[in-house]
């Protein structure tokens, strides 16, 4: 008997802050989008690969739809626009707070969308009945041709129902990736991401927007990783502030990364930061495709 193998591409897009990345680590069983508060976390396209014995399924999670500002937004908007063009499956995110009329361009393209489209109703658990009835009636007139999941990712609710809908409308396909495969981004990147959230988590106002870490050497050893990162920033006022005084805002920065980089590598960690300005990174082409993105 001629065992079935199903694999495909599963694009999670959305307005900013609505649980993208949550979900994502939850379906995935690992934690590999950052996670914050605030809005604009996730820049890159980020691969997380969930395998069984009969089904690989690849998850991409995007930025959150934005109307870009400048050229680093504008490469995260090309990511988001994209999902929609090569995806088997679009998980589209919306939570109980946001209106079904937001962001009307995109919410045309994802109707017009010639894959199935699960429309993911998050945070559910801040919500009464009531109004999250009064939601799926809401969404079903803009998105009709969606099936729709209330739901909630932090604590998991109706995540299995969502996980083998996505089982059953997976492509007949070999794997893509190596079945041992979480993820298609290199041990550099996560480096740069928990640092990444460190500082989202750490500063107010524009710095944590005008910061990107760069791994400059990752040395794995038997017992220790010796990891050496460069913090850009965009003007020098931004350095003192990351820096801190004496240092002990990014010192802080340093330790807490390096606890979390230790608990994702199981293993102990040596982490050096230094800060550098690189003037108006955000807007320059080269820079940006320095850093990993437009690509």
């Amino acid at each position: 008997m001629t065992v079935i193998h199903k694999s495909g591409f599963v694009n999670i897009v959305g307005n900013p802050n609505v649980g993208k990345s949550t979900l994502m680590n939850a379906l995935v069983g690992e934690r590999i989008s950052i996670i914050t508060s605030k809005s604009q976390t996730t820049r890159h396209r980020i691969l997380g690969i969930v395998n069984g014995d009969d089904f690989q399924i690849i998850y991409s999670d995007t930025p959150g739809v934005i109307k870009p500002n400048y050229k680093l937004q504008e490469s995260m908007l090309k990511y988001s626009r994209s999902a929609l063009q090569d995806a088997d499956i679009i998980l589209y995110m919306t939570d109980i707070k946001e209106k079904a009329d937001k962001n009307e361009e995109f919410l045309d393209a994802v109707s017009k969308a010639s894959v199935p489209v699960l429309l993911i109703i998050n945070k559910i658990d801040l919500s009464k009945q009531q109004d999250i009835e009064e939601m799926v009636l809401e969404w079903q007139k803009r998105l009709p041709n969606a099936e729709i999941y209330p739901s909630s990712a932090l604590h998991r609710f109706n995540l299995d129902n969502l996980l083998n809908r996505i089982k059953e409308l997976l492509p007949e396909n070999p794997p893509f990736f190596d079945k041992d495969a979480l993820t298609d981004k290199p041990e550099r990147f996560f480096v740069t991401e928990i640092i990444r959230g460190q500082i989202l988590e750490n500063y107010r106002q524009e710095v944590p927007y005008a910061v990107e870490p760069e791994v400059e050497s990752f040395k794995e050893e038997e017992n220790i990783i010796r990891i050496m990162v460069k913090i850009h920033v965009e003007r020098d006022s931004q350095k003192g502030i990351l820096i801190g005084q004496k240092g002990l805002a990014l010192k802080k920065i340093g330790v807490e990364s390096r606890k979390e980089l230790e608990a994702f590598f199981d293993k102990r960690v040596h982490l050096e930061l230094f800060v550098t300005v690189s003037k108006d990174w955000r807007n320059k082409l080269p820079k940006l495709k320095s850093f990993g993105y437009d690509q």
